[in-house]
């Protein structure tokens, strides 16, 4: 591929650390990742960060050279559930907005299970929701990214499609794609306009087990030479983010590594 790490933009999904901010953020620059992603549930909340507490942290980020490449911002349920809806949209748009504040370009979310009939209520209910969250997006200056993995990518491309004036971005997971039996290729090319960040997560089917589960970076059945190469094919320029939730230290070094390497 001819790309070394800092072309590849890695970045490294910080509450994987499970360690205090300011400690993490030393961590991934001490990993050589050029940009983290926080949590914005658990490790900042777009409530209680205060405006002196915001400056500190930039202040922390930029005397070591690291940008915020997304926050994530897992609600407890998806957009398609009524009870506490507009709760759950206005605090996604509060991150959105600290998100823009820090920097950062996309704010990660799933969006929900999505409804199988596109004719019904459920649906025209959810693209509401959505439509309403990308049109925020494009006025505040950073988009709300579905992260893929619960369905397919054709699926999630036709219930994003909105208006001219909102987008919802895509935070491409191959892992869970992977976990979920979804075709990897296909999603790519359903969902490129919209990719803005790359979860660089992999993932195997254990037949024992019947189900998928997500593995460390090139221990699983994803070709990332591969899929960075259709990403550059459709002039992807955003960054990848090495982590899961659950990764231990030694498996996001590594990761950064298997990502340097190709």
């Amino acid at each position: 591929m001819g790309k070394d790490l800092a072309e590849l933009n890695v970045a490294v999904r910080l509450d994987a650390m499970r360690m205090p901010l300011r400690k993490a953020i030393e961590t991934a620059s001490q990993l050589g990742a050029s940009a983290v992603e926080i949590d914005a549930r658990n490790q900042i909340h777009p409530s209680q960060l205060s405006d002196t507490g915001l400056r500190q942290l930039r202040k922390i980020l930029d005397d070591r050279n690291l940008k915020v490449s997304a926050l994530r911002f897992q609600t407890r349920r998806g957009y398609e559930h009524a009870q506490n809806l507009e709760r759950r949209v206005e605090a996604t748009k509060s991150a959105m907005q600290l998100a823009y504040r820090l920097g950062a370009p996309v704010v990660i979310n799933s969006v929900g299970v999505v409804p199988g009939d596109e004719e019904g209520s459920q649906w025209a209910s959810l693209r509401s929701v959505l439509s309403d969250l990308g049109r925020y997006g494009t006025r505040v200056g950073a988009f709300l990214a579905a992260e893929t993995g619960a369905e397919p990518g054709v699926k999630l491309a036709k219930l994003i499609e909105g208006a001219d004036d909102a987008f919802i971005a895509v935070a491409f997971n191959p892992g869970q794609l992977i976990i979920n039996r979804h075709d990897i290729q296909e999603a790519l090319l359903a969902l490129k306009n919209r990719i803005q960040i790359v979860c660089a997560v992999d993932g195997v089917i254990d037949l024992a087990a019947g189900r998928g589960i997500a593995v460390p970076l090139g221990q699983g059945v994803a070709d990332f030479p591969e899929l960075i190469g259709m990403l550059e094919d459709v002039q992807y320029r955003g960054r990848y983010v090495v982590g899961r939730a659950d990764s231990p230290l030694q498996e996001l070094a590594d990761g950064i590594s298997y990502l340097k390497q190709l």
